[in-house]
């Protein structure tokens, strides 16, 4: 007799299923392990059609359509799940995430004012002995305060009058107060570093900003190391989080070898439940010469999109340009500037090492992703990507622009023509007002202007570069649909897109972004079973649901990774 769940059941449910196959001595395929019925099943398939109903055998999909069309193939061992109406959508996905939490140090990430960011940088220096060096974590941004401004070096010389701080923000910037200048002999007549900026106080003195190269003048205490067995302990516990929000698939944006060797060994060890697509980076980007470039790759061991649906080798990684606070831009950035005089934004690697080495990756069968942030570090990578695609075609090869925030719109051909696709975030959900501060109104509206890509028919694919931007993927959705922010109300109405268009680029967009399209990123017959079920049709509801509704139960490969507990 079937076993059916109700929808009550199903919060409590977990599974374990075989791989799919033919029974020994049976010509017929085997019934399905597993039914959802009476379900809204968003398929995210070329129509973008609805379905009642779908079965699971082994990993993947086995049937996809009515109630009476799938139920008709139950057999004795099958388990059917009541849904109760319950939307279902293919396993969302994230192309540009490096991890969940911002590091160790002081948490800053539910301060809300500049006082209390103060205030838990005190409590840290009271418990420390003087001289002691106190740090934050990155998982914080200056919008979320209501002052929307950084904390600079006279800020905190107050907090910790007798302790050097060094506040991390994001993946650019530090911010120290002057024991920390002093400790690394930073002053006013310290050169600035290529492809990095020292930032002072309108007087002309520090105010302790050190944004993306000039970081380099300050070396941080390295990490205690952790065994292999803690550094996977702790990629499980991560995964399982990120796995609460519905993911199922995720690209980690450029890190070191040794990154990607922990995952396969986590693929090798069967613990794997994310299915990940790794970048590599270059440790610094900015001294790697084209003849440096054949003797990184050996010395990786590591071939171009070697893999398979658990851990793929995505490519390169490199940037050219800085972050919020150092994009690089054809225009100089809005007065009044914090910074003194006119700027234009960081580039980090010079042209002339740039693009020799997109060329030579190029020749040597790599796939290519550049961090571009500004208009000016866009044109450079085009003008890199053209220059390779001269030689050797890199068209339906995927390379990547990541970020794209403030693309010129005669770039848009040039990137059409390449087959470009844009790595997008919703960096402005949270961060518009300072946006809005570094780069003026108009350009912050135009800010990620999916609108404009769609309409230009360049594949855009979506994320959230967490943890520079909170991880879930539902707040991508929300974002990119109603073009809201946390603490500013809404950035560039007019490049809104629909709902349909907002989930295909988190799950088919996503999936096409990493040549994955065929098997998975929608929900059809043959391919892998990655979905997530949610309380609210997203579809539908009101908008604000869309950011709020829960995730009850997400699905990888067949299996339950993760099902709401029962309240």
């Amino acid at each position: 007799m079937n076993k059916v769940f109700t929808r009550g059941a199903l919060l409590g449910w977990s599974l374990f299923i075989n791989l799919l196959g033919v029974r020994p001595g049976s010509t017929q395929p085997p019934a399905p392990d597993v039914i959802f019925y009476n379900g809204n099943v968003v398929t995210v398939d070329e129509n973008f059609s609805y379905a009642e109903a779908i079965a699971i055998t082994g990993s993947y999909f086995s049937a996809v359509g009515s109630n009476d069309s799938v139920r008709a193939l139950s057999g004795a061992e099958t388990t059917e799940i009541d849904l109760a109406d319950s939307t279902v959508l293919p396993g969302l996905m994230d192309n540009h995430i490096h991890n969940v939490g911002g590091g160790p140090g002081v948490d800053l990430s539910r301060v809300r004012t500049l006082q209390g960011a103060f205030d838990a940088i005190a409590q840290r220096a009271q418990q420390s002995s003087p001289g002691e060096l106190i740090l934050t974590n990155r998982d914080w941004h200056e919008a979320q305060l209501d002052e929307q401004r950084l904390p600079l070096r006279r800020d905190l010389d107050a907090a910790a009058p007798a302790n050097p701080v060094v506040v991390v923000r994001g993946g650019h910037e530090y911010i120290l107060n002057s024991l920390a200048l002093a400790q690394w002999n930073i002053d006013e007549s310290t050169s600035e570093p290529i492809g990095g900026h020292i930032s002072r106080y309108p007087d002309g003195s520090l105010n302790g900003e050190l944004v993306d190269r000039a970081r380099l003048l300050v070396e941080l205490p390295s990490v205690e190391e952790k065994t292999l067995d803690e550094q996977i302990a702790e990629r499980i516990a991560d995964y399982n989080t990120l796995h609460a929000v519905g993911l199922t698939s995720i690209r980690h944006p450029g890190g070191p070898v040794e990154e990607y060797r922990l995952l396969q060994e986590m693929r090798r060890r069967g613990v794997l439940t994310m299915r990940i697509t790794h970048l590599l980076r270059p440790r610094v980007a900015s001294a790697i010469g084209p003849d440096a470039v054949r003797e990184m790759l050996h010395a990786w061991g590591v071939t171009p999109r070697e893999g398979d649906e658990w851990v793929r080798n995505g490519g390169v990684k490199i940037g050219v340009d800085g972050g919020f606070e150092g994009g690089w831009m054809r225009e100089p950035y809005a007065e009044p500037w914090d910074r003194g005089g006119t700027y234009y934004g960081i580039n980090t690697i010079p042209r002339e090492v740039y693009v020799p080495v997109v060329q030579e990756l190029n020749r040597l069968g790599w796939s290519v992703s550049t961090h571009a942030v500004g208009d000016a570090g866009m044109d450079l990578v085009l003008d890199a990507y053209e220059t390779a695609n001269a030689e050797r075609s890199i068209v339906d090869r995927r390379w990547t622009i990541e970020h794209g925030f403030l693309p010129a719109t005669d770039q848009f051909p040039r990137i059409r023509d390449l087959g470009v696709v844009i790595s997008a975030q919703n960096h402005l959900y949270v961060a518009g007002p300072s946006l809005e501060k570094y780069w003026g109104r108009e350009r912050a509206e135009w800010t990620t202007p999916v609108r404009a890509y769609l309409d230009e028919n360049i594949l855009i694919s979506g994320g959230t570069d967490a943890s520079v931007v909170p991880y879930p993927p539902l707040w991508v959705i929300y974002h990119f649909v109603t073009r809201d922010t946390i603490s500013g109300g809404p950035f560039g109405i007019d490049q809104k897109i629909t709902r349909e268009e907002a989930v295909r680029l988190i799950t088919i967009n996503n999936a096409y972004l990493t040549f994955e399209e065929e098997i998975k990123g929608s929900i059809e017959v043959g391919k892998l079973a990655d979905l997530v079920i949610l309380s609210d049709d997203i579809m539908t509801c009101p908008a604000e649901c869309i950011r709020d509704a829960d995730v009850e139960l997400t699905m990888v490969g067949g299996q339950v990774v993760f099902k709401k507990p029962p309240e």
